[in-house]
């Protein structure tokens, strides 16, 4: 429920910058980990299965992974993917730390994130 009502305040946020949320944008998805192997794991798992372009990051002292979607942020699938990452967090102990994707209108680019 929790992510539901993040994903839900980052749209509005999103909504007041113009976004429009049909276009297709990278959006990333941090999931932080409490070792690097099970950084590398989860990595290996999400680009394996095509989950979306997973990247082990900070290895040495802050253990993450920085998961890329292409996709649109509508509603209903913004809140789909992130639900799954979500779960994905769930399945191997790790903590889901919200997506964040540059702003999309005619033409000009600002960031956001959750």
């Amino acid at each position: 429920m929790a992510t539901a009502v993040a994903d839900s305040d980052l749209l509005h946020k999103l909504d007041a910058q113009g976004d429009q949320f049909g276009i297709a944008r990278n959006v990333e998805f941090l999931l932080r980990a409490p070792s690097a192997e099970k950084a590398t794991t989860v990595a290996s798992f999400i680009n394996d299965y095509q989950y979306g372009v997973a990247t082990a990051q900070g290895l040495d002292d802050s253990p993450s992974i920085l998961v890329v979607v292409h996709m649109p942020i509508e509603q209903h699938a913004i809140q789909s993917v992130s639900g799954f990452m979500a779960c994905v967090c769930e399945l191997f102990e790790l903590d889901y730390d919200g997506w964040g994707c540059l702003v999309q209108t005619q033409g000009v680019n600002a960031h956001s994130n959750q």
